[in-house]
């Protein structure tokens, strides 16, 4: 059984994965319903990423005795004003992700719960990645995004993304 702050903690990130699904869900949506299918393939494997993730966090649960409680997932239904505005959000929302993941770190260091540090390092380690590819994507469209040639390249090339599921082993 693991401490009950960490076990809460843990719950309310399940929570948090999926909505992060939902999240990049509704961008997928956003740019497939603007014909940039590079764009939506990039977060179409986003959300597969978070509901991976989500998963990995109820198995950690279960293969340590707790409870999982699933709560109600909130809408994301966000209004973008232009093509840049979901990736900003996106690079905001990674930040979150690593603020959360990191609060459960340090509460499971406070009381020892080596176990759990153990867990989330690789999620540590993904957040870094996840931050630094959505800030890449933000600076690429930056760069190109502004032209509409370099908008077509760079949906094409978004396109060759391809899923890879998680490596880590619970």
């Amino acid at each position: 059984m693991l401490n009950e702050k960490i076990s809460l903690l843990l719950n309310n990130q399940i929570n948090f994965e999926f909505y992060s699904a939902y999240f990049y869900l509704d961008i997928y949506n956003y740019f497939m319903s603007k014909n940039l299918d590079g764009f939506g393939n990039w977060f179409f494997v986003q959300v597969q990423e978070e509901k991976d993730h989500a998963i990995l966090f109820i198995k950690y649960m279960h293969n340590n005795g707790e409870e999982i409680e699933l709560k109600p997932i909130s809408s994301a239904n966000k209004k973008f004003e232009n093509f840049k505005a979901p990736l900003e959000q996106t690079y905001k929302h990674e930040q979150k992700i690593t603020e959360a993941i990191s609060t459960i770190y340090s509460s499971a260091l406070s009381v020892n719960d080596f176990r759990t540090t153990q867990f989330l390092d690789w999620f540590i380690k993904e957040q870094g990645e996840e931050e630094k590819n959505a800030e890449d994507l933000t600076k690429r469209f930056d760069l190109f995004g502004n032209d509409a040639k370099g908008l077509y390249l760079l949906d094409n090339e978004l396109k060759a993304r391809v899923y890879a599921p998680p490596t880590l082993v619970i």
